[in-house]
């Protein structure tokens, strides 16, 4: 259980500094509209829709940060969290460390959540804080595969690319973000790896420390390609339908 008698604090850190080129040609990804209003946005108001969390930063692209303020300040937010917006670096873990260093003291727990990720749902986002406020140092959410996996031997010249190994799908998952994180643990983490990784959980895992897993969402899924737009729009719609807006 959680101690309630410490008031734990939550920040969500959002890198949103990525060009998005799988989805063609035009603004950044992050920047991209989503029935109307840009996924930066949508994915704000997901990590400010927990009431656990009273800050989100965003890391914008080196040369948008202006951009992305005014962009916060056209849409409605909710008033009860605070908002930061600070330059990105070239690469994603550059970003999120730079993110981590524009905190304020007093934060126990930090979120990383890719903007690219704009409908996750609540209970997820609060899932995710509330294993940290047990005492998970580190937690992902995740979903089981659907689909087989196949270990191949890579080839660049186009041809068939031999199988190797079929890993056992039952103990696969799919990570989704916001992934969650004891805030000195994260610090650390980003100090002391330097190697490259695809998300802030495996560098905890560098550290041999033990990362943990909830549920994840079918809707927390990444827009990457175009026909992932086409799928937001759909679930933004029936979100609409049910919600009467």
């Amino acid at each position: 259980m959680s101690d309630e008698s410490r008031p734990f604090r939550t920040a969500a850190v959002i890198p949103a500094a990525g060009r998005g080129v799988r989805l063609g040609p035009g603004a950044p990804k992050a920047l991209r509209a989503l029935n109307g209003t840009p996924m930066l946005i949508h994915a704000v108001r997901a990590m400010a829709a927990s009431r656990a969390v009273s800050l989100v930063v965003v890391v914008a692209p080196p040369d948008g940060a202006t951009e992305v303020k005014h962009l916060l300040a056209e849409h409605a937010l909710p008033d009860r969290t605070d908002f930061l917006v600070v330059p990105g670096g070239e690469s994603r873990q550059e970003s999120v460390k730079l993110g981590l260093d524009a905190l304020p003291p007093g934060f126990d727990v930090v979120l990383v959540h890719d903007a690219a990720r704009p409908l996750v749902p609540v209970d997820t986002v609060d899932a995710v804080v509330e294993a940290v406020r047990e005492g998970a140092p580190a937690v992902v959410p995740a979903l089981p595969l659907a689909d087989t996996v196949k270990q191949v031997e890579p080839r660049t010249d186009g041809s068939p690319e031999p199988v190797v190994a079929t890993p056992e799908r039952a103990r696969l998952r799919a990570v989704q973000t916001p992934q969650g994180f004891d805030h000195d643990t994260l610090v650390r983490a980003h100090e002391s790896v330097t190697g490259n990784v695809t998300d802030d959980a495996g560098m905890i895992e560098q550290l041999g420390l033990p990362v943990v897993v909830v549920p994840g969402h079918e809707e927390a899924f990444k827009v990457t390609r175009p026909l992932d737009l086409v799928l937001a729009e759909a679930v933004l719609a029936r979100r609409r339908a049910n919600d009467g807006f």
